[in-house]
Parts: structure tokens; sequence; C-alpha cells
């Protein structure tokens, strides 16, 4: 199967607020107020949140169906934390991301305890948010100045 490639475009509308551009929606980034923002949408730390419980939501679905049964409903609940130390410039003794994610993940089903462990394996090691999330993916960044300056 050919490889899939994602793209998205983003500018900043304010030091603590961006405008993404994904596809044909329009993505609002912003930080609460307490850290500078103006609170009219998600930070960056819980979109990556959004992310994990969409692709979980979506692998859940597909590997039931899979596995021939019903997934009537799924309630995704995550939560993560991290140390502002390093984000603010203050330490560089802790990383900056997530210490650890917690996922509870409750389906209404009527699968058996042995057949959710299956399907609970199937999702988490299919779900490319996961993935992401727990194993290294090499990230370039560059900077490119803007011509008009």
């Amino acid at each position: 199967m050919s490889d899939l490639k994602f793209k998205i475009r983003a500018h900043s509308a304010s030091a603590a607020k961006t405008i993404v551009k994904a596809r044909n929606f329009e993505i609002i980034v912003d930080e609460p107020e307490s850290l500078g923002g103006t609170d009219v949408a998600p930070n960056p730390v819980e979109y990556v949140l959004a992310a994990f419980a969409g692709c979980l939501n979506v692998m859940g679905h597909l590997v039931a169906g899979e596995m021939g049964f019903e997934l009537r409903s799924l309630k995704i609940d995550l939560e993560g934390n991290l140390n502002p130390a390093k984000l603010f410039g203050k330490s560089e003794e802790e990383r900056a991301g997530y210490k650890e994610i917690v996922v509870k993940l409750t389906a209404d089903c009527d699968a058996d305890d042995e057949t959710l462990e299956k399907w609970l394996h199937g999702v988490e090691s299919r779900c490319p948010v996961s993935d992401n999330l727990q194993n290294l993916t090499p990230v370039k960044v560059e900077v490119v100045k803007d011509a008009r300056v």
C-alpha cells in the first residue's frame, strides 16, 4: 500500500494564537488566559490529546468490526501531566512534553473480557497517533527568513 501524506499550513494570529488550515478546515489553536492567550480554543497539548482520542475512536470501531462484534459506543478519557518549567525556560531538568498520558476506554459492547483484551491490543498497535506518541518519529525543523523583511 502506498504512503498517505498529510499536510497542514499555519500562521500566527498573535503570540499565543495560531490559525491552522487542514484540507478544507480551519483549526484555531490558542492558550488559556493564564498562559498568555485569549482562551478561544484548545491549546497545542490539548490538541495532542484530542488527536489521540479521535484516532482511538476510529481504530476502536474499525478493529471491533474486523473482530465481528458491535461497538455501540466508546467513551474515551485522556489526561496527561507536564511540567511547564522547560516551556517557560526555567529549567532543563525535565522534558517539555507529557510525562505520561493515561487513557481510559469505556466500551459499550457484548464482547467478553478476552476479546476486549485482543481488541485493545489491536487498537493500540494500529493507531497512528498512539504510534507517534509512543515511538521516536524523526522530525526536521528548519527556518526560512521572510524575503519581504
